[in-house]
């Protein structure tokens, strides 16, 4: 059956923002989204036992509701239990799932659902624009991004006919029904990977899901502190890599030859041996201009593309210990442990929605 998506001024959106400790971004999130035109709303804070003053800035904007949780049930992760309590209450055709660390450029949301009008789909998710200031995001993130440009390519991710699913959590619009359809976070609740593994339910259902690079729409900074982006690298790079320890090792070996042959070109140039300076300083500057292609995909400011190459081996460090840490058990994520991946409930979440679309017809949005 042929479902026709309506017009975007007809529609109404419940944006639900999970927020645990926010307060130095939420108020920006909150006062972008309030600002949107050109679509009926509502906005759902879930304040996630914050402690610092996220439930007053999320209070301090009329008209957004504000509610708590309640306590985390045994096996959920803090995140799906906040964005499953803010679903229940929602009363909008399309979700709107967004994180507090974003910034909505104008207009965006009317944009974003009539793409999804355009495109014929049940789920839209943009990776955003990402912001970098000090030297640890620059040179770390633009690496980061690249892999997953490589392993989730959007085109693939979009197209019906490949199994490849994936989404970015902090901009998730999904129809109330495919939602609903698929069981939501619940049927993922254990899940620390939780937005590409309702993308792969949603994909698993016969729906077709949308994803791009939505810096026209969304901008975020996901971390302020080393510390933060370790912690948050830590919880998601041996989920997202089928082979992290082996990436880890390429990244290193990258960043060895290239400061390898670039101290030998230095060292043969001081002794007055040119030629082999000249040999070692292409083999330098061929790894680093690969190195520079690949992480232009990844949509970073040039200066960030520059420090790049020093991201390589804090890389190849986060994969190494994010590996050792889901193996371990010894996962934490503000402020919560977990036990570690628990990917092998994906997979039987995904075989029960096949099931049941094996027992209806597909579903055509």
């Amino acid at each position: 059956m042929q479902v026709a998506n309506p017009a975007p001024d007809r529609l109404l959106v419940s944006v639900i923002v999970p927020a645990r400790n926010e307060e130095a971004s939420l108020g920006s999130c909150l006062q972008s989204l309030v600002e949107q035109t050109g679509v009926k709303m509502e906005i759902i804070v879930v304040d996630d036992g914050s402690t610092d003053r996220t439930r007053e800035i999320a209070q301090s904007f009329a008209g957004v509701k504000v509610i708590q949780p309640g306590p985390l049930p045994e096996g959920w992760t803090g995140k799906n239990n906040a964005v499953s309590a803010g679903a229940k209450l929602v009363r909008g055709e399309w979700l709107l799932f967004t994180d507090a660390d974003t910034v909505h450029k104008p207009g965006s949301l009317a944009r974003s659902l009539e793409e999804t009008r355009t495109k014929k789909v049940a789920m839209l998710s943009y990776s955003p624009e990402q912001e970098v200031h000090d030297f640890w995001e620059k040179a770390v993130m633009p690496v980061i991004f690249a892999e997953l440009a490589a392993s989730f390519r959007p085109a693939e991710v979009s197209d019906p006919k490949s199994a490849a699913a994936a989404a970015n959590g902090q901009y998730i619009l999904i129809q109330r029904s495919a939602y609903e359809a698929v069981g939501g976070h619940a049927a993922i609740a254990k899940s620390l990977l939780e937005d590409v593994d309702l993308a792969k339910a949603v994909k698993s259902s016969g729906r077709k899901i949308f994803f791009r690079f939505g810096g026209d729409a969304v901008r975020t900074r996901m971390y302020r502190s080393f510390a933060q982006m370790r912690e948050g690298w830590t919880k998601n790079l041996a989920l997202l890599f089928r082979a992290p320890l082996q990436l880890a090792v390429l990244r290193f070996l990258e960043f060895f030859l290239i400061t390898a042959t670039a101290a030998v070109a230095i060292f043969e140039m001081a002794e007055g041996k040119r030629q082999a300076a000249m040999v070692c300083g292409i083999v330098c500057l061929s790894i680093v201009t690969l190195l520079i292609s690949r992480i232009r995909k990844a949509h970073f400011p040039a200066s960030a593309n520059a420090l790049s190459i020093f991201g390589l081996p804090i890389f190849a460090y986060l994969l190494w210990r994010s590996q050792l840490f889901h193996k371990q058990g010894k996962v934490r994520w503000k402020g919560r442990s977990y036990a570690g991946s628990a990917r092998a409930q994906v997979g039987t979440a995904a075989s029960a929605v096949r099931a049941e679309c094996n027992e209806a017809p597909p579903h055509h949005i």
